[in-house]
């Protein structure tokens, strides 16, 4: 038995899991595994200081697996954006033929990449959002629910609601995403209306993820609860890890009248890379969602892979399947 949706069909993969595009994280040596492994790999465009070095990145990546890779390009809310129209050209240039966009106002990426033949997925939080991608062109979506790591929106929405109701309108592809982190998660994930998961916490804790054994032992030993939400006061909200940065985070942003200034000095992105790279928990933010709880082992990307595609498939054919009625 094999899984066969959508998304699979229309990107060219074998399974319906696709990584999620981790700042720091989304390297050549993650994303080359997970989509070597059957699904999509990303790699994330603005871990990768130059456009030059990401269009390196994407032929080391090349080195690694012949199968089909994915490009994030996140758009940030800054006065000060990257060149996107560079970092645009060398995924071109490279041969690129998938492409994760996430932000508001992607019309201008979905436009030029498309002009080469490129295939957008477009990440957002909420059905509207969906819609609005649907409109311009994107061929599919991929929406988070709160659980989620990184910034879930303002909506305060769980997987359980929006993927339903995401589904009752959005006509393309659809991956899910937001809590996944097992076979279980990817059967209701279908059963809801999705055509695939993504994950990224659970890709965090594999051999091939590019970060240090101290944060994946961390993910590991952490449960659900283990988790902070911060930057609401700022409608900017965001899920991470809790450790005692994030925890001063809360208690600083809990204050009246306080900025973004008040906490600038704690979740500097380099800071975030710091943890990640060192191993110190107390570096940085670590982003991670609730799907900690799930998580209890650091397997290969070809063994999680297996592992939630047999289980998945197990829990279609014979747990639901057996629960049918013959009258």
């Amino acid at each position: 038995m094999s899984i066969k949706t959508r998304f699979t069909e229309t990107f060219g993969i074998e399974h319906p899991i696709v990584q999620g595009g981790m700042m720091w994280v989304g390297r050549a040596e993650l994303a080359a595994a997970v989509s070597e492994a059957g699904g999509l790999g990303i790699l994330t465009a603005l871990t990768q200081p130059t456009p030059e070095a990401l269009y390196d990145e994407i032929q080391r990546c090349r080195t690694l697996t012949s199968k089909p890779v994915a490009v994030n390009i996140t758009i940030l809310p800054t006065v000060s954006p990257p060149p996107y129209a560079e970092y645009r050209q060398a995924i071109i240039d490279a041969g690129v033929e998938i492409v994760e966009t996430a932000g508001s106002r992607p019309q201008e990426h979905v436009d030029h990449l498309k002009q080469h033949g490129i295939k957008i997925i477009h990440k957002c939080t909420s059905v509207r959002h969906a819609l609005s991608a649907q409109r311009i062109g994107v061929d599919a979506i991929s929406i988070d629910g709160f659980e989620c790591a990184g910034h879930p929106g303002e909506d305060d929405v769980p997987g359980l609601v929006l993927i339903p109701a995401a589904a009752d309108q959005v006509e393309i592809p659809m991956i899910a995403s937001g809590g996944f982190g097992d076979g279980r998660g990817l059967a209701a994930a279908l059963a809801l209306g999705a055509d695939g998961i993504n994950m990224g916490t659970r890709f965090c804790a594999t051999r091939e993820a590019p970060i240090h054994d101290n944060i994946k032992q961390f993910i590991c030993d952490n449960d659900e609860r283990s988790t902070q939400v911060i930057f609401r006061n700022l409608h900017n909200t965001a899920r991470v890890a809790t450790n005692s940065v994030s925890t001063e985070v809360v208690r600083r942003l809990s204050k009246p009248d306080s900025t973004f200034a008040d906490v600038a000095d704690l979740v500097k992105g380099v800071k975030g890379r710091e943890a990640l790279e060192s191993g110190n928990l107390d570096a940085g933010l670590v982003w991670a969602g609730q799907v900690q709880g799930l998580i209890h082992d650091i397997p290969t990307c070809a063994e999680l892979i297996d592992g939630i595609m047999r289980d998945a498939e197990a829990i279609i054919s014979d747990r639901l399947a057996g629960m049918l009625g013959n009258d």
